[in-house]
């Protein structure tokens, strides 16, 4: 059963049509990837799903909900959280008061500290730095609790802009881990990724993106060996 539905999803953002009539859907406990190249649409559409933008036209349904045009803090509120590209942490609160942010809307204490615990377990980073200021952390670490924070609220899916952006292999590596494992535990993730191989490999599903359109789509495992795809977003000839 589809949990996400965009149908003919048109939005246009300072002046531009960035997204010229998309038709994406993401099946409840899927993990479906977003490819392109930059200015290709992906970054809006999320957008235009969490509420920060509104299509001019199209659906987009939601467990069962129309939400296009629904304020964003309405659509968090119905289980959908967004890791934004760049992570907006709260740089002054500290890593503990951000992961509670993320739980603002719960009233279960007891609950909200075993996942503020399931937190330290997955990146023991964060517990080391618990009482230092986000915005003194390192750009991977920033991620973490980021992806950490959106968790802390148990939403029913997942949208992550650009999880790789920015950061060392090293820690690509680690936050990947961490999308597989809530990926395996059922999560429902809708992934924007610059890194179309990762992206790729750790997905189910992906939509090929170019100038605001679907331009292909199918299962990643095929995807990944087709040549369209080799040679336009992984850099290799086809």
């Amino acid at each position: 059963m589809s949990l996400l539905t965009l149908s003919d999803v048109k939005i246009s953002y300072g002046g531009i049509q960035a997204v010229k009539g998309i038709n994406i859907s993401v099946a409840e406990g899927e993990l479906v990837t977003l490819i392109g190249a930059n200015g290709a649409g992906k970054t809006t559409t999320l957008k235009a799903i969490s509420g920060m933008l509104k299509p001019y036209t199209g659906r987009i349904t939601y467990d069962g909900k129309e939400i296009a045009g629904k304020p964003a803090h309405e659509i968090a509120q119905m289980g959908l959280a967004l890791v934004p590209e760049g992570r907006g942490v709260f740089p002054g609160l500290t890593i503990e008061e951000n992961l509670l942010m993320g739980a603002y809307h719960r009233r279960d204490k007891v609950a909200i500290a075993q996942d503020i615990e399931v937190a330290y377990t997955r990146f023991p980073r964060l517990k080391e730095r618990a009482k230092q200021t986000a915005g003194t952390l390192s750009g991977g670490e920033q991620q973490m609790l980021a992806i950490s924070r959106a968790l802390m609220s148990r939403p029913k899916m997942l949208l992550l802009d650009e999880p790789s952006m920015g950061l060392a292999p090293i820690m690509v590596q680690k936050i990947f881990e961490v999308v597989r494992e809530v990926a395996a535990q059922g999560m429902t993730i809708l992934l924007i990724e610059q890194n179309a191989k990762l992206a790729l490999q750790v997905s189910h599903r992906a939509y090929v993106m170019d100038g605001g359109l679907v331009s292909f789509e199918g299962r990643s495992a095929d995807l990944l060996h087709d040549p369209r795809v080799r040679e336009a977003y992984l850099g290799e000839a086809a």
